[in-house]
């Protein structure tokens, strides 16, 4: 028995061309690729994954304490050695009770927390409840678990308030998901947890938790040349998430290292004295 593959055909009919043929060139193939000449494929995908990840750097700083959870980000976009923008924001409202930071890619980070903040509000309709920071959270590293090994670059904290509290989880790109009381997240990540671990404590007010916040990102924007712009600061209570400051980081090095004035007679003295 013959089979009819004559509707599998690719080449197209000449309309209106007389008996020229020159305007479907291109058209009368199936398209096609090469495949890369390797045994493992799966080593050469995550090996030409590594090849185009872009080189990227950020502070955000996650901390829970007795009145509730502290949030702060720069607000720097850099590829680089290329500084892209200096206004991004990267501490991303989920809902009234819930925020997300932003680490890795923009994109990708935008996207997913914007998912997750869809999800959020789907849950609360077939609920009638809000969902918990821990849910939240597992939805998003159940996302992200699915495309692992994709390329996707997302590094977040997901910090909220719910029945049980305030919560605070990092989720990765892996699907990894963390429960902590603090974290930072980003480049400057390491001179961030020195201030942050030093001046750490659990029974402190908001304005003490927010100042030890901002001191946090200022000292990891000095340091680290890919963080900087401004310094925001979120607190996440019982009422929801408020913003409490978003201050240049220029001004903040001339807040916490003022310079000192010296008057001509003073330079004057100084030069004699030498």
């Amino acid at each position: 028995m013959k089979l009819d593959t004559s509707g599998f055909e690719t080449t197209m009919p000449t309309i209106g061309f007389g008996s020229s043929n020159d305007m479907l060139d291109g058209f009368s193939t199936v398209p096609s690729f090469d495949l890369p000449r390797t045994t493992d494929f799966d080593g050469f995908q995550r090996e030409a994954v590594q090849m185009v990840k872009p080189a990227k750097g950020t502070t955000t700083l996650a901390f829970i304490f007795k009145e509730g959870v502290m949030v702060a980000a720069d607000s720097r976009a850099s590829m680089g050695g290329y500084i892209s923008s200096q206004s991004v924001k990267k501490i991303i409202e989920i809902n009234p009770y819930m925020l997300g930071t932003m680490a890795g890619g923009a994109a990708d980070c935008q996207f997913w927390h914007r998912n997750l903040g869809i999800k959020c509000r789907l849950h609360e309709l077939a609920n009638k409840r809000r969902i918990s920071v821990s849910g939240a959270s597992k939805l998003l590293a159940n996302m992200l678990y699915s495309y692992r090994g994709m390329g996707l670059s997302v590094g977040t904290m997901i910090a909220g308030w719910d029945e049980t509290g305030p919560g605070l989880y990092y989720v990765d790109n892996e699907g990894g998901r963390l429960k902590g009381d603090r974290f930072s997240v980003g480049s400057g990540s390491p001179y961030a947890y020195g201030v942050l671990d030093s001046g750490y404590k659990f029974d402190m007010s908001v304005e003490e938790a927010s100042e030890l916040a901002r001191r946090s990102i200022y000292h990891a924007t000095f340091r680290d040349g890919a963080s900087g712009g401004v310094a925001s600061v979120y607190h996440v209570g019982p009422n929801g998430w408020k913003k409490l400051s978003g201050d240049d980081v220029g001004e903040l090095h001339y807040h916490y290292y003022p310079v000192e004035t010296e008057t001509a007679e003073q330079v004057m003295e100084e030069a004699a004295g030498e």
